[in-house]
């Protein structure tokens, strides 16, 4: 079985340069059927799929008849309004044919920055993952600002991949893997198929954009690569440009350049939240709660006896048995004020308690790292 084949989570980057006719200015729908069959292959074996797509700024200025080169910022969020209508209708359309609900998300560089909204968009993709939905991604260039932007699909389809516990992280691009140079250019440029480290003669091999209306480019690449391995994702570079592509490299028919982390994602994000210098409160739990997390279960509210400190929902808590042992630490589900509200009763009450329906649990069993 391939890499590709036993992936649990896999995200999909797709360039603009694939996805879009640039001559026509149009969807290549023959591609996208084809991908969306292989992406219906991967549900029915058990995977669950997200897809990073560009292409809304090159379908858009097509549509608005913007002359070639360069946008300004306000040209591109125009593009990328128009063009993004279409993207999501056309993904929406080759996706039906299977019967699978594509669902729009689009994300700033706060999305992944701020821990709040970092939240929100993990547990929004979460349960569409859990729905057996699509979430089809992009930057959100009508609000984002150059200062506030990914500026490439790259690194936003790594950010993801994180952000989600993603096991595998595909990039279809123009391009079949690393090299050891630009392969357009140099004869003698040898590929690379497997690199376990991002050292500094890996990040010499990093090449320029290839297009002015691509912001991508190998060393966009090389950045993803790095924060996807720092978060237990594999990572793959593929040439995504015939038809059926992403099918071949489940098949193991066509090859691609393979970033492989030494942490799985689940042990890399605990692994973070273990090795966090500072906690922002803590939670005193009863004997019943004590015995639950030596089990490998989540804490959940009623275990809880006395809270201290003035946390934020996501940020990182210890959590003490009666006489003050440190027994674990988690990413808490809820605010000091609401936690409060709530500890001591039962999951069911937390609606009435709150106001809203929030998480059952207070730490998740994948949010918390037992001592």
């Amino acid at each position: 079985m391939t890499a590709l084949a036993s992936s649990k989570r896999l995200v999909v980057k797709i360039g603009s340069s694939i996805l879009v006719d640039e001559a026509k200015g149009e969807i290549r729908r023959d591609w996208l059927e084809a991908l969306s069959d292989d992406v219906a292959r991967l549900q029915k074996a058990g995977c669950e799929v997200v897809v990073v797509s560009s292409g809304a700024i090159r379908l858009g200025r097509r549509h608005l008849k913007l002359a070639p080169g360069p946008l300004k910022l306000e040209e591109s969020q125009a593009a990328a309004a128009t063009g993004q209508i279409q993207l999501a209708h056309a993904y929406q359309a080759a996706l039906a044919r299977h019967g699978i609900t594509v669902a729009q998300v689009l994300l700033t560089l706060d999305d992944s920055e701020e821990r709040r909204r970092y939240l929100n968009a993990r547990q929004t993709m979460g349960t569409l993952l859990g729905l057996k939905a699509v979430p089809v991604i992009n930057e959100n260039d009508t609000v984002a600002t150059d200062e506030i932007r990914f500026g490439d699909n790259d690194r936003l389809g790594a950010r993801v991949a994180e952000m989600i516990s993603a096991d595998t992280l595909v990039l279809l691009s123009d391009i079949d893997g690393l090299y050891t140079g630009d392969p357009r250019t140099d004869a003698t440029a040898t590929f690379i198929p497997e690199i376990r480290e991002i050292t500094p003669e890996i990040e010499a091999m990093g090449g320029s954009a290839a297009s002015e209306m691509s912001n991508g480019g190998m060393v966009t690449k090389l950045m993803a690569a790095r924060i996807a391995m720092a978060a237990g994702c594999r990572m793959a570079i593929a040439d995504g440009r015939t038809v059926g592509a992403l099918g071949a490299l489940i098949d193991g028919a066509a090859r691609c350049s393979w970033f492989l982390p030494e942490a799985s994602p689940l042990s890399a994000r605990k692994r973070w939240i273990k090795g966090s210098l500072k906690t922002a409160g803590t939670l005193t739990v009863d004997d019943g709660a004590v015995r639950a997390l030596s089990a490998g279960k989540s804490l959940l509210p009623a275990g809880i006896t006395a809270i201290e400190g003035d946390f934020k929902r996501g940020d990182v808590v210890d959590v003490k048995d009666r006489v003050g042992r440190t027994l674990a630490r988690g990413l808490v589900a809820y605010a000091a004020e609401d936690a409060r509200r709530i500890a001591g009763r039962k999951s069911v009450e937390i609606e009435r308690l709150l106001g809203f329906r929030g998480r059952d649990e207070m730490v998740h069993r994948d949010d918390l790292v037992v001592e």
